[in-house]
């Protein structure tokens, strides 16, 4: 049986990940945090490389990181995202150079000029977070020099059932279910003109495989390509039970917005032959369930 390993395996994303990986007959070692999982190895260098020595992995899905642009999150951000990326990729140069790795990176670390974003685009280091991401790719291009395959998809904003309410879309919809059900709250929000993706985890997942499963393109953005605002994901939630979103939002005037549009140019996943399937309306429906 091949096995793959899923670092970050409770967040939405590895979790499609998972059954996903379980579909197709692997066995998966998840490596998170979280009781019951493997350990917190990706902070510790001798334990990833315990791992990986004993397992010698056809995969490693390193998803974890805190996804937030908060400067405050700088030194866990740091040590996930840019220090463990390192771990990882030294740990597979010494005991499984055979191992496909797969390293989630974001949108956010694209220069954003307003335009669809392509894995060709300019980094532009505008966030703690974009720091680790773009110090991430780097290194995996000098390790993809050694020989090993490294892979990077670029993430753009998608939700599924698994969401907390420390992220709006979730955030949103909690609110509109609380409302409906005789809360006078008020759901406050900054600007509402806002654009960005409503992808599916579950699409985006597959969207991973079909990239790790070719060896011709190893960097793409992975996205929708399309954007909607905030005032229609708003609408959506509200009109699923029946009521009028303009009664129940209320401006937040000390809000400011990191962007006014970020949307994916995905023409090269697109080529590989990957497609998401759920929009954003069947999005807000499962997320509703």
């Amino acid at each position: 049986m091949k096995k793959a390993i899923i670092i970050g395996s409770r967040g939405q994303d590895g979790r499609y990940l998972q059954s996903l990986l379980e579909e197709r007959s692997f066995e998966v070692i998840a490596v998170d945090r979280a009781v019951g999982s493997a350990t917190s190895a990706i902070n510790h260098f001798e334990e990833i490389c315990a791992i990986i020595r004993l397992h010698q992995p056809a995969y490693i899905f390193h998803l974890a990181a805190n996804s937030t642009t908060s400067h405050t999150a700088w030194q866990e951000n740091h040590d996930t995202i840019s220090t463990g990326s390192l771990y990882v990729l030294e740990a597979i140069k010494l005991y499984s150079p055979d191992t496909k790795l797969f390293l989630s990176g974001s949108g956010l670390q694209f220069k954003n000029e307003g335009h669809p974003i392509k894995e060709t685009d300019p980094f532009d280091a505008g966030s703690i977070y974009a720091v680790s991401r773009i110090h991430t790719v780097y290194a995996a291009r000098y390790y993809r020099s050694l020989g090993l395959k490294v892979y990077i998809g670029y993430f753009f904003n998608h939700d599924s059932p698994y969401r907390t309410e420390r992220h709006i879309n979730r955030k949103i919809l909690s609110a509109v279910q609380r409302i409906a059900k005789g809360s006078a709250e008020k759901i406050l929000v900054g600007d509402l003109s806002v654009q960005k993706e409503f992808g599916f985890a579950g699409d985006i997942v597959k969207a991973i495989m079909t990239l790790v499963e070719q060896d011709t393109v190893y960097e793409a953005v992975i996205g929708t390509g399309v954007a909607h605002s905030i005032e229609e994901w708003i609408s959506i939630c509200c009109t699923l039970y029946g009521l009028q979103w303009q009664e129940h939002v209320q401006s937040n005037p000390g809000f400011r917005a990191e962007y006014k549009i970020l949307v994916a140019d995905p023409h090269t996943i697109f080529s590989l032959g990957w497609e998401p399937l759920v929009g954003i309306h069947q999005l807000a429906k499962l997320m509703a369930q």
